[in-house]
């Protein structure tokens, strides 16, 4: 799945990068010359985790994650620093969902935790851009990211033993990417692929510390991909 996410961004930047270079209007040519500027994205993405076992009573501990795709939308506030250098604030709401198999745990209705997350997720991005050149402008994108899980259950009092599988509600991120601008005659419409990734331990931990389900993790945290469509 993620190499097919790659593969449509790389494409779909060929195709649209090429249509732009046909034009030989310069569009929308002080656009970047604004001090503060707003916009809003849609996107996709596909989220699981990095896990980290260690020793524990549970005898050969086996975890895997199985990720699935979500969505994305969001909002822009874009703070012009430099010719080359802008400060993004994209707050915005991700949903998705993952299943985690405890492969060694031998009944069925055990060994496997369905975990469906929506997250406030609040990104503060550095976009390092080329010089633009016609109606096309390439971009690099580092930042940090916090992440609110509104579907974390850290307060529920059940734990894996009832059934319910227990993540941290606040996690903090780190996001590089790459991306393009692209001057239409209204609007800069900039598609962008990012990687995003978890700096603090996830997982919520039962309050058994021999728990089969989580005693066995050292450290649990989301890794992704996120494919966004920017209009600003």
């Amino acid at each position: 799945m993620r190499k097919k996410v790659i593969l449509v961004f790389l494409l779909f930047s060929i195709c649209t990068s090429i249509f732009a270079q046909r034009e030989r209007v310069e569009n929308l040519p002080t656009f970047d010359k604004r001090k503060i500027h707003y916009g809003f994205y849609l996107g996709v993405n596909q989220n699981d985790f990095k896990l980290n076992l260690r020793n524990s009573a549970i005898q050969n501990a086996n975890i895997t994650v199985e990720p699935s795709s979500g969505f994305n939308v969001g909002l822009i506030a874009d703070l012009r620093l430099h010719k080359n250098l802008n400060l993004r604030l994209e707050p915005g709401l991700i949903t998705n969902s993952k299943n985690i198999y405890f492969n060694h745990i031998a009944t069925q209705r055990d060994s496997v935790r369905e975990v469906s997350s929506t997250f406030l997720h609040v990104p503060l991005v550095l976009k390092f851009s080329t010089d633009r050149y016609k109606n096309i402008r390439p971009y690099l994108l580092a930042g940090v990211s916090y992440d609110y899980n509104f579907s974390s259950n850290e307060q529920n009092q059940d734990d894996n033993s009832a059934g319910q599988f227990r993540m941290q509600t606040h996690n903090f991120m780190y996001e590089v990417g790459i991306g393009i601008d692209i001057y239409l005659n209204f609007f800069k419409f900039s598609p962008s692929i990012r990687g995003v990734f978890a700096m603090n331990n996830e997982i919520k931990y039962d309050d058994d510390p021999n728990s089969q389900w989580t005693a066995p993790v050292n450290f649990m945290g989301t890794r992704g991909i996120f494919l966004n469509f920017a209009f600003e």
